[in-house]
C-alpha cells in the first residue's frame, strides 16, 4: 500500500505549478534577484547554484533577471583555478544571461587581475555597495545559504 501511495504523491507533484503574485513576471516586468556570494566554501556555493537552477525552472524565459555579486572570499569562486566542476556550472549560467559581478576592492586586496577570473565577469568597485544599489532599485536580495 505504501508504494502505491508514494507513487501517487510523486505523480501529483509532477503537475504542481508555481502561482505567481501580481504583477505577473514578464519580459516587460521581470523579477529581479540579486544573490550575494561572500564565501568560497564549495558545498555552500554548489547549494546556491542548485537553488539558482531550481528557480530558473519555475520562471518563464525572459521573466527573471539574476545577478550574482561576488565579494570578499566569494571572489575566489570565479577565479580560473577554482574547482573545475563548479566553474563549469557557473559558466553555464551565462547562457541564461545571469550577471556575474566581481568586487574590485577584494581583487585589489588579493593582488588579482581581471585576467585571473573566468570570462563573462563584469566588475564594480565595491560589491556590497552594488548589492545596496540593486536593492534600492527594486531587486530582491535573497541569498539561499
Amino acid at each position: 500500500m505504501k508504494p502505491i501511495l508514494l507513487l501517487l504523491m510523486l505523480s501529483l507533484s509532477l503537475f504542481a505549478q508555481m502561482n505567481f503574485s501580481d504583477p505577473q513576471p514578464s519580459f516587460e516586468a521581470p523579477r529581479k534577484w540579486v544573490i550575494r556570494i561572500s564565501t568560497n566554501d564549495l558545498e555552500t556555493i554548489n547549494h546556491t547554484l542548485d537553488t539558482v537552477n531550481n528557480v530558473l525552472k519555475e520562471y518563464p524565459p525572459e521573466s527573471l533577471k539574476v545577478a550574482l555579486i561576488f565579494y570578499a572570499k566569494g571572489v575566489r569562486v570565479i577565479k580560473k583555478d577554482f574547482d573545475a566542476k563548479t566553474l563549469a556550472r557557473i559558466k553555464s549560467l551565462t547562457a541564461y544571461e545571469i550577471e556575474l559581478i566581481a568586487c574590485k576592492n577584494t581583487m585589489e586586496s588579493m593582488s588579482w587581475q581581471t585576467g585571473d577570473l573566468i570570462e563573462g565577469v563584469s566588475y564594480v568597485q565595491a560589491g556590497v555597495a552594488e548589492v545596496i544599489e540593486r536593492v534600492n532599485g527594486g531587486w530582491i536580495d535573497v541569498t539561499p545559504y
